[in-house]
């Protein structure tokens, strides 16, 4: 299969809009990967009805990289992925690091079946956006690109109408994840893809695990040629949706029938802030999202699906207070969990 082929085809699965959780990463008590664990996560993420996984991005660790992990961690899900063969997944890699390592990574997710790559804006914060450009375009040379609005609080930079703009133009894009938490930022990337007239071929994602619900509801209405044009956000690439992702999955399917049928249901917009609300609990907002991984980690562990939540990073654990906070959602907002679909499969993910 061509690359073109395979943009094509990637390109048409992601237009239909898809839940696609960002994939932790299981370690055990001496920060070793737990291999059972890893694939216990990638079998919980299918069969809540994942449309696709991204591994290797923020939530999965950067530090996998300097760990020599990898490569295993991409095969590891890719593998575990395939045994559910009737299963169409749209496995989207994350690519790091400057350009020479950014292109090395994306041979390497698309030598295990990857079918695009998540560029990772965070080496370049002082480039220009001509340079952010070419490296996108680059990996576009292995791979399909997603193109990626990382926030400036995990490591992204504030990015213009422009360049989103010609980004959108570049043939190889064929989604961009929209992940700034700023309203405005969000703005300009939808207004760049539109004034790129590239609104039928660059699918649009959020990745502000802050408004996820708004984002997924509300249509986007811009005047280009004297005429109104109206572009949606179809899907969520989250870090937010790699915990309680069956009710993610579910809440996903009910913003996608309103948004096709222009009826929003009072409720959806209510369900909005209390996601906002857990979103603060388990990214530790209040920290600066200090306590952003391990926040996931606590969830997964009290489902059973980690054994802790440790880190690389040893200093990477949970905030003070923010257990409590979890606590707190979790049984606040029991509809927006799924805590028993996990209790009722865990034994045989982790025995699979």
């Amino acid at each position: 299969m061509t690359l073109d082929t395979k943009t094509d085809t990637i390109r048409a699965h992601l237009a239909e809009g898809l839940a696609i959780p960002a994939h932790p990463l299981a370690l055990d008590a001496e920060r070793q990967l737990d291999e059972q664990r890893q694939r216990a996560l990638t079998r919980y993420y299918v069969e809540a009805g994942s449309g696709g996984l991204a591994v290797g991005v923020h939530t999965t660790q950067f530090a996998i990289r300097e760990a020599g992990l990898y490569e295993r961690v991409l095969e590891l899900a890719a593998s575990t992925a395939e045994e559910y063969g009737d299963r169409p997944l749209a496995m989207i890699a994350g690519v790091a690091g400057k350009t020479a390592q950014a292109v090395a990574e994306a041979h390497t997710a698309a030598s295990l079946g990857y079918q695009a790559a998540l560029v990772s804006p965070a080496p370049f914060r002082d480039a220009s956006e001509a340079e952010l450009l070419a490296h996108a375009a680059a990996i576009g040379e292995v791979l399909p690109v997603v193109g990626f609005y990382l926030q400036p609080a995990v490591g992204g930079r504030v990015l213009s109408v422009d360049f989103w703009r010609k980004l959108a133009s570049i043939p190889s894009v064929v989604a961009i994840k929209i992940a700034p938490f700023h309203r405005h930022r969000t703005v300009d990337v939808v207004r760049g893809v539109v004034e790129a007239r590239a609104e039928g071929g660059v699918t649009l994602y959020t990745g502000n695990d802050d408004h996820i619900v708004a984002d997924l509801l509300l249509p986007f209405v811009f005047r280009r040629d004297g005429e109104d044009v109206s572009v949606r956000i179809k899907g969520g690439l989250l870090g937010q949706w790699s915990v309680w992702t069956q009710a993610a999955v579910h809440l996903h399917k009910r913003c996608r029938e309103a948004a096709k049928a222009d009826a929003v249901p009072i409720d959806l917009l209510a369900i909005d802030a209390q996601l906002t609300d857990m979103n603060n609990a388990v990214f530790d907002v209040p920290n600066d999202f200090r306590g952003v991984i391990a926040g996931c980690h606590e969830i997964l562990r009290r489902q059973g699906l980690l054994e802790g939540i440790w880190c690389l990073d040893q200093n990477e654990t949970l905030s003070p207070g923010q257990a409590e906070e979890i606590t707190r959602v979790s049984r606040d907002y029991p509809h927006l969990t799924d805590d028993a679909f996990v209790a009722a499969h865990l034994d045989r993910w982790l025995d699979g």
